[in-house]
C-alpha cells in the first residue's frame, strides 16, 4: 500500500474510534433539495461549499472534469435523474470555474502521454474500432460559460427531467469564491 492511504486509513480509524462522525449525521435527502454538479477541482473542496453556504447533508453532489455533460444519458445525467426522482431534489446547480484544466486540454499531448505511460496504440485503434473518438471524448472547452450553458441546456431539455426541477449555472473563481450567474431557470 502506499504511504498517503496508510495515513488516511490511520486516521479513519481513529475518526471512527472517537466518533468524530457524530457532527455530521444526517440521511440520504438533501436538506435543500438540490444536486450541484461541479467539477472536480481540488481547490473547490472546501471553498465551494464555504462559497455558496453548504452543509453536509444540505445537497447531492456530482463531480467529474470540467462540469461537463455531453450525452443525454451519461453517467452524469443519471445521477441527476436518481436525485430528483428518489431523493427529492427541485433544483440543479451546475458550477464550473475560472482556470479550469479542461479549458486547455491538448489531447494530442494527452494521447501521447497516455503511450509514455505504457497505453498501446493498438488500444487507441481499438477505442476508434468501436466508434470512441479519443479526442472528442477528452476534447475540453473554449470558455467555462459556454460550456457551463451547454451542460444547463442537456439537463434543462432531457426528456425524463420533470418541468418542475430548475436548473441553474453558475461559475466560480477558484482564488476568492466569487460566483458568477451563467443561468438561472426561472
Amino acid at each position: 500500500m502506499g504511504i498517503r492511504i496508510e495515513e488516511m486509513l490511520a486516521y479513519n480509524k481513529k475518526f471512527v474510534e472517537n466518533k468524530e462522525y457524530i457532527p455530521y449525521a444526517t440521511d440520504s435527502i438533501p436538506n435543500k433539495k438540490m444536486v450541484v454538479f461541479t467539477c472536480m477541482e481540488s481547490r473547490l473542496v472546501e471553498l465551494l461549499p464555504k462559497a455558496l453556504n453548504i452543509q453536509n447533508g444540505d445537497v447531492k453532489m456530482i463531480k467529474n472534469a470540467g462540469a461537463i455533460i455531453r450525452k443525454s444519458f451519461d453517467s452524469v445525467i443519471k445521477s441527476i435523474l436518481v436525485a430528483v426522482y428518489k431523493l427529492e431534489a427541485e433544483e440543479v446547480v451546475v458550477i464550473g470555474h475560472h482556470d479550469c484544466g479542461m479549458s486547455c486540454v491538448n489531447t494530442n499531448e494527452l494521447q501521447e502521454r497516455m503511450i509514455e505511460e505504457g497505453i498501446s496504440e493498438e488500444t487507441f485503434k481499438a477505442l476508434e474500432y468501436s466508434g470512441i473518438d479519443f479526442h472528442q471524448e477528452f476534447h475540453g472547452f473554449e470558455t467555462v460559460e459556454q460550456s457551463i450553458a451547454q451542460s444547463v441546456e442537456i439537463i434543462r431539455e432531457h426528456p425524463l427531467l420533470p418541468s418542475y426541477v430548475r436548473v441553474h449555472g453558475l461559475v466560480i473563481d477558484p482564488h476568492t469564491g466569487k460566483v458568477d450567474v451563467v443561468h438561472i431557470d426561472q
